[in-house]
């Protein structure tokens, strides 16, 4: 193979690499990285019903609670950051038993998919905490993302359910919510994107590819 042809089949490979995935069901791509299944909500279940009724409670509850004195946040878009605790204050008021989901190592993990797992009955169940701005509900602005792991923390076959609040600020930098969704996201559709990165060791020494122009001392 001429040496163009190569180069040339090596840049369409590249840009196959780059051309996104859209509209992957959830729960595909769960069971790829993890090997557990997600289970589909069953509305008809008497289980899934009273698993449901609970929730409801819980989601109430953290909402009152949120009102009470506000959020305190300094952006809009990290308002999100402190619904979690709420919410897993009021499943542990409730029985349920939240914590923070562990990998196949057994070890905790705070960030990543998903937020917490909670019991409902001795059985297992995962939850993602959002929020989300009414105005801009229906556009297409990125608002759920995971990534893949070595330590993924999904070791279960089981629902997966995110709850989500709508928030406004009360006045500058204090925020409340007004309503709440319980969302089922089995079959959520999801999109990847691939990226290329590199590191400081590379960008800072000649090794890496990078060529120092100009330094100097401020």
């Amino acid at each position: 193979m001429a040496k163009n042809e190569y180069v040339q089949n090596l840049e369409n490979v590249i840009k196959q690499m780059l051309t996104p995935f859209k509209n992957i069901p959830f729960n595909l791509v769960i069971e790829a990285l993890s090997g557990h299944k997600v289970i589909p909500f069953d509305s008809v279940n008497q289980e899934d019903k009273e698993l449901l009724a609970v929730l409801k409670k819980v989601t109430i509850e953290a909402g009152k609670e949120i009102n009470k004195n506000g959020i305190r946040s300094k952006r809009a878009n990290e308002v999100g950051n402190y619904i979690e605790d709420f919410v897993e204050n009021a499943l542990n008021k409730t029985g349920l038993k939240a914590d923070t989901p562990a990998g196949k190592s057994g070890k905790k993990k705070s960030t990543g998919y998903p937020d917490m797992v909670f019991y409902f009955k001795d059985k297992p169940y995962y939850l993602e905490c959002k929020t989300y701005n009414i105005k801009n509900i229906t556009t297409t602005q990125r608002s759920f993302y995971f990534s893949p792991s070595k330590d993924f923390k999904v070791i279960y076959d089981t629902h997966h359910f995110m709850v989500s609040y709508e928030t406004y600020a009360v006045r500058p930098n204090i925020y409340k919510c007004r309503h709440w969704k319980i969302i089922s996201i089995e079959n959520l559709l999801v999109d990847v994107k691939n990226e290329f990165n590199s590191d400081n060791r590379r960008l800072y020494s000649p090794e890496g590819g990078a060529k120092l122009l100009a330094e100097g001392k401020i």
